[in-house]
């Protein structure tokens, strides 16, 4: 069985003029200034002609990252629905997850570069409070590194794999922890505006997780593994609540990348800025197919990958979630214990409701996961009401 995955690199990947050979596919410089008024910058600009040091502004790199991802994949993908049904699993590193929700169907774009935008604004604002930044610390145990890393106050923020760990903090803390490097590793100081995926972003989070109230939000229609800990996020409300909260916890690549081991990848296409997640993935996953996807010219490469390793997903063909309905008027009584995340199996009693003269069961006939109760033990329900919300335990495809 053929796995394909789609990622999406975080800040750092941008270079300047990344997006120049780009803006020569029919579509891709009408779309890009539509997100440019969308973000209220000139991302033509800054993909093409801005300096690195323009690029690497946090407030002007993840909505460019963002951007460039979004209108790369249309033409990778130029039918949303073609890639629902190809694509086995989705992920993004750091602001990269934000693109790979909008590749999941989780967000529209429009949703995506203003909340890309306020998040650029909001973390370099939080990095502009305190001097901080990041470093990549290559090799050593990864034990160790994040031990000595603790000693010296500093959090261990990118847990990339292969090797790789990003450690953040104040500077001095920084220079502190490269004097007592841990042995058999080298550290080498990131050209980063701040201390990102730590608690110095935590005024972030805050502005974020304001405005995420007011977003509506779509089920993966693939997919989607979480930077938190690498778990497969089947719920569209909880993609967004971590996107807010990813701000200021690590992101775990290294957990990612054994999800996608645990899937049976076999290729990976990494969209533009493309490069750094295609090296951690040759060196952790030895065997699987990679492509970065630097211009234009390795479209053809990247449609004959899809077309060897994609195959139809199981949420494309199943819904991504069910509803238990209350099958009568009367009161709710809850028997289960199960909170969201946890699974029921194939016709547990989840309750009851009950009337003047009897007592009509609520079963779950297909099982499933819980999304989120909809109704709470004593309310009165009506008939057909919403109990709660589940999502089903696909069958996949056998090969």
């Amino acid at each position: 069985m053929n796995v394909l995955v789609v990622v999406a690199p975080g800040q750092g990947s941008q270079t300047p003029g990344f997006l120049a050979p780009w803006l020569d596919v029919p579509g891709v410089k009408d779309r890009l200034e539509w997100l440019s008024a969308v973000a209220g910058m000139d991302l033509v600009a800054h993909g093409t002609t801005s300096d690195a040091d323009t690029i690497r502004d946090t407030a002007i790199a993840q909505p460019l990252i963002v951007g460039a991802g979004l209108v790369t994949m249309l033409s990778l993908f130029p039918h949303p629905s073609a890639a629902f049904s190809q694509i086995g699993a989705g992920a993004g590193h750091s602001v990269g997850e934000i693109t790979a929700s909008v590749g999941a169907g989780v967000l529209s774009a429009e949703q995506a570069m203003v909340f890309v935008r306020e998040r650029g604004k909001g973390m370099a604002a939080a990095a502009a409070v305190t001097a901080t930044g990041m470093s990549a610390v290559l090799g050593g145990d990864a034990d160790v590194v994040v031990a000595q890393a603790e000693k010296h106050g500093l959090t261990p923020a990118n847990m990339n794999g292969a090797g790789q760990i990003v450690v953040a903090g104040t500077m001095e803390q920084l220079a502190a922890f490269a004097a007592d490097a841990p042995e058999g590793a080298r550290v080498r100081p990131l050209e980063v505006a701040g201390a990102f995926h730590t608690h110095h972003m935590a005024p972030a989070v805050a502005t974020l997780g304001g405005y995420a109230r007011s977003i509506s939000t779509h089920d993966p229609r693939v997919k989607l593994i979480s930077n938190a800990d690498g778990q497969i996020v089947h719920d569209g409300r909880q993609v967004l609540k971590r996107l807010v909260t990813q701000v200021s916890n690590p992101v775990r690549w290294d957990l990612c990348m054994q999800t996608m081991a645990d899937l049976g990848v076999t290729a990976v296409i990494e969209i533009p800025p493309a490069g750094a997640l295609t090296g951690l993935i040759k060196r952790a996953l030895p065997g699987v197919e990679t492509l970065a996807l630097k211009s234009p010219d390795d479209l053809d490469a990247a449609w004959a990958m899809i077309e060897a390793h994609g195959r139809k997903s199981s949420l494309d063909s199943s819904p991504t979630w069910r509803l238990l309905i209350a099958p009568a008027k009367g009161t709710f009584r809850l028997l289960s214990q199960a909170q969201p995340g946890d699974a029921l199996v194939a016709g547990e009693s989840v309750g009851s409701v009950d009337t003047l003269r009897e007592s009509h069961e609520v079963l779950a006939p297909h099982g499933g996961t819980v999304v989120e109760w909809l109704v709470h033990d004593g309310d009165l329900v009506s008939p057909g009401q919403p109990i709660v919300r589940l999502h089903p335990e696909a069958q996949e495809a056998m090969a």
